[in-house]
């Protein structure tokens, strides 16, 4: 499968962990937005969004990071370890993963995205927005080894992700003593997230100050 990326994003990197969970090799091909890879027109035919990450199985293309996620898991894991079928379970994961994309990921971009690309100064106000989905997640976590319970899934591989780039923007993590536990936990329950860490430190030197 070919897989269009970039090895920084929180997204493309929770697609490469799913992809080591569930057994599948990624034929990788790095997309730099930063050159404008991303609109050229043989990339365009591949991906009309120019967004990435972008899976090209055989004649399928898909793209968008969770339901990537979702359609590896689906198609390549046959023990059900990482969405299971349970409805009520399932529900429980989409919902963490919506959480994530909508909530966690999205403070993320809207606090610390001005400040790289448009040198703007920091807002408090979506400071603050990090810090209510921080609480957010600390509460699902109440009681509960992993993000959607006590079994491992996708979800977490994606939260963690987020996670990730959190911990490389230096925000304490500490202060949320339930996502910090599960932060540990999922350093060595989730595959490749050595690999995941270290692409994520592309992007310290923009928090270096």
């Amino acid at each position: 499968m070919d897989f269009y990326y970039m090895p920084p994003s929180a997204p493309c990197r929770a697609v490469e962990m799913t992809a080591k969970a569930v057994g599948v090799e990624l034929n990788k091909k790095i997309v730099d937005l930063t050159k404008g890879e991303h609109l050229k027109p043989e990339y365009l035919k591949i991906n009309p969004q120019h967004t990435i990450p972008t899976l090209v199985d055989g004649d399928f293309t898909l793209w968008e990071s969770r339901a990537i996620m979702i359609y590896l898991c689906d198609k390549y894991d046959s023990s059900k370890k990482w969405y299971p079928d349970c409805p009520k379970l399932r529900g429980v994961i989409n919902q963490r993963l919506y959480f994530d994309m909508s909530t966690l990921y999205r403070s993320f971009a809207d606090y610390y995205y001005p400040q790289i690309m448009k040198k703007a100064p920091a807002d408090p106000e979506k400071f603050k927005k990090i810090e209510q989905a921080f609480e957010f997640f600390n509460t699902f976590l109440d009681g509960k080894q992993f993000a959607a319970g006590d079994v491992i899934t996708i979800a977490d591989i994606a939260l963690l992700a987020t996670m990730t780039t959190f911990e490389t923007a230096n925000f304490d993590i500490s202060k949320y003593a339930n996502v910090a536990k599960w932060y540990e936990a999922c350093k060595t329950a989730v595959p490749g997230f050595a690999e995941n860490f270290e692409a994520s430190q592309s992007y310290k030197k923009y928090f270096e100050n």
